[in-house]
């Protein structure tokens, strides 16, 4: 649910929405992973985890991942620096009742605020996965970079952590998310998005050894059955190429 409270207008309906990524997304997903062999990283908001602790549970208990998601999926570049730490160290509190200790953060927003990146580096965080600045292969991402349309780029250091890059071409939201009001037109067929990811992988494939490709989803959008059907049809296209691998990026950021 958490997802759609940071619209001004929010609605019982679609509240509903976030609820059948509970009821319905996560025990599909799971099974599908589970019908697949396949490993997966789940950043979970702390709002989420209080509010439907049995599908949270099934996700932990199926080993998967569980990362950092903020509490309730407010967007860290617009808090202040004092209520970001608030809320990201509340989600912390959550995470460690249910005996998680995360390694890695995605941004709710996939934006960061000045004071992210030092948060992270505080709670000992081996890896984000917020950012654009790479396609295929993680970096290390910088902080206290200045620049302006008067000044040219002046570098910061570097992060005492990994950046597993993410994109919107990869996440399912932008393409199939539907709204009215905000407006949202979504509701993409699955064989183009299918096309876009499976054209990202290929190109890696053939041109980046070693590269890691990032797939972002929602439980509430590709938990829909025709969706789930196409990421099967994404999973036996990247088995087809022999040499492709599948791992939650905790162990990605190890390596």
């Amino acid at each position: 649910m958490s997802v759609w409270f940071g619209y001004e207008h929010v609605t019982p309906a679609m509240l509903q929405r976030g609820e059948y990524g509970a009821r319905v997304g996560v025990p599909r997903l799971l099974q599908m992973l589970e019908r697949e062999r396949l490993p997966a990283t789940f950043f979970i908001p702390g709002h989420t985890l209080e509010s439907f602790p049995e599908p949270s549970q099934q996700i932990l208990e199926a080993g998967h991942e569980v990362a950092h998601h903020s509490y309730a999926h407010v967007d860290p570049s617009g808090q202040t620096a004092d209520d970001e730490r608030a809320d990201f160290e509340r989600a912390l509190t959550v995470l460690h009742t249910l005996g998680v200790t995360p390694v890695g953060y995605r941004s709710p927003s996939a934006d960061l605020s000045a004071s992210t990146l030092k948060i992270l580096e505080e709670h000992g965080f081996v890896y984000d996965s917020s950012l654009m600045a790479d396609d295929y292969r993680p970096y290390r991402p910088r902080i206290g970079d200045r620049v302006s349309q008067q000044a040219p780029l002046q570098k910061g250091r570097e992060a005492d952590l990994i950046e597993i890059p993410m994109c919107f071409e990869l996440d399912d939201w932008p393409h199939f998310q539907f709204n009215f009001d905000p407006s949202r037109v979504g509701l993409s067929a699955p064989s183009k998005v299918l096309e876009i990811w499976q054209g990202e992988l290929d190109y890696m494939h053939e041109h980046v050894d070693g590269g890691v490709l990032v797939v972002a989803m929602h439980p509430q959008v590709i938990g829909r059955g025709h969706r789930v059907a196409m990421l099967e049809h994404f999973v036996e296209h990247a088995r087809a190429l022999g040499d492709v691998t599948f791992a939650e990026m905790r162990e990605v950021a190890a390596r």
